[in-house]
């Protein structure tokens, strides 16, 4: 340890973590980073294999009035591209250029569903309604990120005209907290045309959130060198401004009363403030109440603690990381370097579910039972044919991501934990990836990319147990907590978002995506930034 008292301390090397020790460190006071991976940055990270780079977690890093303010902020200079995203349906493509482009949407959907088409454009009116309050929503920078006090002219010609905008659009916004496939039932009775629409989003997503979606498909950008690069840059700046970074540090026990933290090799650290940017279970659960005096604390950590008992996290994602001996251009041909592609219209829906439900409900499985085993490896080979793909190919949008002659693909899609781990439990986890793998191949090799196949020279892949392992996120969840939850659990209106970052426990504070629900890049960021200055204030008050 380099210190053993800090003004604050951040646990979690996430965007959220990366961008609460930034602004601590801007201010002048003592911060250290604790992850407890060899590396920092979380879900978000750039990696190499063979020369060619691959993003592991974000596909495209969005704007929505957090991203650039909060660099600008930091006087962090990242080169970015506009990240164009495509969507497909079989052998139609749309490139995402401008809002426009949802009248092209439009007709390709009543090209596959003809027999829907006033339904169709019923669906898009509300689609249209909800990009427009997403355009309210980010229409301005985030004023967390500005210097209010010092620039009233700011406040007076765009904050306060905008605000009395957001606060009639944000009562619309919480009227569409319906989840968008039972809300989208209102306007269509056919499954496919809903699955085909909605599907690749998190299960029970609200309303207001996906079919706003296609506004955030236009907030896409991609900084040079892979998502990664946005990490690097936050971590060199902490550095810099005498923050201490500390991998491979994690938290084994944490006394909120006497204000320290243990690490796992029984280092001791003294802090003002902690800011807690990880998973939220394991924050209540590292304190020994048996040891607090104060009771009343210790009845508000039970408190959380069965508040959180039973909860889910988000969904995961499978992905399978691929090197072609294919050139950039037999890409960018067919598609943008973020692509969303469902090859058939059937939907999940028309998915057999009973192998599924059949395994999910054994107490135990045998590992030898073989037909069993074919039944799930068929339900598994279908679920991916009626899937909805999402493909990121970097060298698309950073011709220095990739060799001269290669092409890197990740392809991913919405995978249940539990299904994962009921594999893994029985058995039978290096087979199933080989067989999700090869089929994804398979896919994509007889729709949109022929000859595909025979051009994969390397391949690999990690599922929600990869994510779990590497970042200690509930079930591998990558945006917090999930919708299906009876509740949740964390401030999830935006007009509260500035309370999002308070916890039960004195001087401490909580940023990520397990802070704030819908979570994602921005939230997390800003979340950060929320708990910094909580800290920041709360250590100044006392010199």
């Amino acid at each position: 340890m380099t210190n053993n008292h800090y003004d604050t301390i951040v646990v979690g090397g996430g965007i959220a973590g990366l961008s609460a020790a930034a602004f601590v460190a801007q201010a002048g006071q003592s911060v250290a980073l604790f992850e407890k991976q060899d590396k920092v940055g979380g879900l978000i990270q750039t990696f190499e294999r063979n020369g060619v780079y691959f993003d592991g977690g974000l596909r495209s890093m969005e704007n929505s009035g957090i991203l650039f303010p909060m660099l600008r902020a930091l006087d962090i200079e990242i080169d970015f591209v506009k990240s164009k995203t495509s969507i497909g349906f079989a052998d139609s493509i749309l490139v995402i250029e401008k809002e426009e482009n949802i009248d092209e949407y439009q007709e390709i959907l009543i090209k596959k569903f003809p027999d829907d088409a006033e339904d169709i454009k019923k669906i898009i009116r509300q689609v249209r309604k909800s990009m427009n309050y997403m355009d309210v929503l980010y229409g301005i920078d985030n004023p967390s990120f500005m210097d209010l006090k010092n620039d009233k002219k700011y406040v007076r010609k765009v904050l306060l005209p905008w605000m009395f905008k957001f606060l009639m659009t944000i009562r619309k916004i919480n009227k569409l907290e319906e989840p968008v496939d039972e809300y989208l039932l209102r306007f269509t009775k056919n499954q496919a045309l809903i699955d085909v629409i909605g599907q690749h989003f998190f299960q029970k997503t609200p309303a207001s959130f996906a079919l706003s979606y296609f506004s955030l498909y236009l907030d896409y950008y991609y900084p040079k060198g892979g998502t990664g690069t946005v990490i690097v840059k936050l971590a060199e700046y902490i550095t810099e401004h005498g923050g201490d970074i500390q991998c491979s540090t994690s938290i084994a026990e944490h006394n909120p009363e006497q204000k320290f933290v243990i690490d796992e090799r029984g280092n001791k650290v003294q802090y003002d403030n902690l800011i807690w940017a990880a998973d939220l279970n394991q924050l209540y659960k590292r304190i020994p109440t048996n040891s607090l005096k104060n009771k009343k604390l210790v009845r508000k950590i039970e408190n959380q603690i069965n508040r959180f008992k039973g909860l889910r996290g988000g969904d995961s994602v499978f992905s399978v990381y691929l090197t072609l001996e294919l050139n950039p251009e037999y890409f960018d041909d067919k598609c943008t370097g973020h692509f969303f592609y469902t090859p058939r219209l059937e939907g999940l829906s028309a998915v057999d579910k009973t192998a599924l439900n059949e395994f999910l409900a054994l107490e135990t499985v045998d590992p030898n039972d073989a037909a069993l085993k074919v039944k799930l490896i068929d339900y598994l080979k279908e679920f991916c044919d009626l899937n909805t793909l999402e493909i990121a190919i970097p060298v698309l949008r950073d011709p220095n991501l990739a060799p001269e002659g290669k092409t890197g693909v990740v392809v991913s899609l919405l995978f249940d934990y539990k299904l994962a781990k009921k594999i893994e439990e029985t058995g039978w986890t290096a087979e199933m990836k080989e067989i999700l793998e090869k089929q994804l191949i398979q896919i994509l090799d007889e729709s949109i990319y022929p000859g595909f196949k025979e051009k994969v020279s390397h391949r690999f892949s990690s599922s929600p147990l990869t994510i779990e392992k590497r970042t200690d996120s509930t079930e591998g969840g990558i945006t917090g907590w999930a919708f299906t939850n009876p509740y949740i659990p964390v401030v999830n209106k935006m007009l509260t978002v500035a309370k999002s970052v308070n916890t039960v426990l004195p001087n401490v504070y909580q940023a990520g995506q397990w802070a704030y629900s819908p979570s994602g890049m921005p939230i997390s960021v800003l979340t950060g930034k929320l708990a910094a200055d909580k800290a920041i204030k709360n250590s100044t008050k006392k010199k």
